[in-house]
């Protein structure tokens, strides 16, 4: 059964219904959850808006976030007993799915699991989809956890 789950979350209640699944999964098959947050293009657009007035560093911010969402989630984790690692990368030059997946080869995920909205028709189309990248092109299995809306 599964003993390398990669799971990226992000602090959403979407992300979160993932990383809950993942640990199910991971009590029922004694294995371990990888945690990986991303920082990305996208993000670093979002903070400079979000801050726009205020001055500061956005990358700090960012990165000070995500240590924040993957401490969250590793202490999901280890309140069910499940043992996790967390990763950050922020590395500007590949898309959120060429990361994930990067990371799933790197670490010998053998399942990613990911929260995802289930978006559709032009919602889908404008924001796009990692997790559905994600299923395309990944090795492994890839389990999508849908959140309502």
């Amino acid at each position: 059964m599964y003993q390398h789950i990669l799971v990226p979350v992000d602090g959403s209640p979407t992300s979160t219904k993932g990383l809950d699944e993942a640990i199910r999964l991971a009590k029922l098959s004694g294995g371990r959850l990888r945690l990986i947050h991303i920082i990305d293009d996208l993000s670093l657009a979002l903070a400079m808006d979000a801050y726009s007035g205020v001055a500061g560093n956005w990358r700090n911010e960012l990165h000070t976030h995500a240590l924040t969402v993957l401490d969250m989630a590793r202490d999901r984790a280890a309140a069910q007993g499940v043992s996790a690692e967390v990763v950050l990368r922020d590395i500007y030059k590949n898309t959120v799915h060429e990361q994930v997946l990067a990371e799933a080869a790197d670490c010998h995920a053998d399942l990613i699991v990911i929260g995802t909205h289930g978006r559709r028709g032009l919602g889908r189309w404008v924001l796009g989809s990692s997790a559905e990248q994600i299923l395309r092109m990944a090795q492994v299995p890839v389990l999508l956890v849908r959140a309502p809306e």
